[in-house]
């Protein structure tokens, strides 16, 4: 999502340089799901990029404090694969 471009399509003035990518493990999904329903609400992981003072930057909310809500082993176990898969590419992407 590209919310520079979202905005003005709405109406409503920003100058920035935000996006937000919806990345998704199929096999990973389908294991949360079925692990717990409820846990879909954090699916898919979502990670920010955006540029500050010409410096650009990657984020994302971490899935393993995510699925601490559910206080369940092995989503936790499942959220810290994602999480580790996750830190791989922003590493790559430096």
């Amino acid at each position: 999502m590209d919310f520079e471009e979202t905005l003005k399509s709405k109406g409503l003035d920003f100058q920035g340089n935000f996006k937000v990518l919806e990345v998704c493990n199929p096999k990973q999904a389908k294991d949360i799901l079925e692990t717990n329903m409820e846990a879909g609400l954090f699916l898919p992981c979502k990670m920010a990029v955006y540029e500050d003072k010409g410096t650009v930057f990657l984020g994302l909310l971490r899935p393993t404090e995510l699925m601490k809500a559910f206080d369940d082993g092995k989503l936790s176990e499942i959220a810290s694969n994602i999480e580790k898969d996750l830190m791989a590419a922003m590493e790559d992407a430096k």
